[in-house]
C-alpha cells in the first residue's frame, strides 16, 4: 500500500523527481543537474586545459624573452658603433647626449614591452583554477612589473623631450638658417 503523504521530492542520478499534494499528487520529472559546468567538464579536462595553458604561459614569457634580448642586443650594438664614432668624430657633448639618449629611449621601449609579456605569461599562469597563494604572488608581481613600467614609461617621455628639444636646438643652429 502506498504511503499516504510522499516526500516533496525524490532524488535520483537522472532527474529530480516532484511529488506535489496538490491537484492529485501529480509528479514533474526535472534534471537533476542545471549547472553548465557539469555539461562541460568532460568536453576539456582540466588537466588538458592545464597543459594548453602551461604551453601559451612558455610562448608568452619566451617572446618577452625574446624582445628584452633582441633589444639588449640592438642597443649594444648602437652603443658600441655611436661609441666608435665618437671616438673617431670628436663631436660636440651635446651630440653625445643625443645619440646615448636616442639608445636609451629605444632600449627602454623594448624592455616596456618585454615587460608586458612577462606580465600577460603571469596572468595566464592563474587563469586556472589559481589558488590564493598564487593570487597573492600575481599581485606582487603585477605591481612590481606596473611599477617598472610606470618608471619606464617617465624615463622614455623625458629622453623623449630631450631629444627633442636637443633636435630643435640643432635644426636653429644649423648652418644656412638664421637663429
Amino acid at each position: 500500500m502506498p504511503a499516504k503523504n510522499p516526500p516533496l521530492y525524490a532524488e535520483n542520478p537522472d532527474s529530480l523527481t516532484i511529488a506535489t499534494h496538490y491537484g492529485g499528487g501529480a509528479q514533474v520529472a526535472v534534471p537533476a543537474r542545471t549547472d553548465n559546468a557539469a555539461m562541460y567538464a568532460d568536453l576539456l579536462p582540466e588537466s588538458t586545459l592545464r597543459d594548453v595553458v602551461d604551453m601559451a604561459v612558455r610562448l608568452v614569457e619566451f617572446a618577452g624573452v625574446l624582445v628584452i634580448s633582441v633589444g639588449a642586443a640592438w642597443a649594444f650594438v648602437q652603443f658600441v658603433r655611436y661609441g666608435a664614432c665618437r671616438l673617431r668624430s670628436r663631436g660636440e657633448p651635446e651630440d653625445a647626449a643625443f645619440g646615448f639618449n636616442r639608445i636609451r629611449l629605444t632600449l627602454g621601449r623594448f624592455l616596456a614591452l618585454g615587460l608586458e609579456f612577462q606580465l600577460a605569461g603571469d596572468i595566464l599562469r592563474t587563469a586556472v583554477a589559481p589558488s590564493f597563494t598564487e593570487i597573492g604572488q600575481l599581485a606582487a608581481i603585477a605591481a612590481i612589473r606596473t611599477a617598472l613600467n610606470y618608471i619606464l614609461g617617465r624615463e622614455i617621455e623625458q629622453e623623449r623631450r630631450e631629444i627633442e628639444r636637443l633636435t630643435s636646438k640643432n635644426d636653429a643652429t644649423a648652418p644656412g638658417t638664421a637663429p
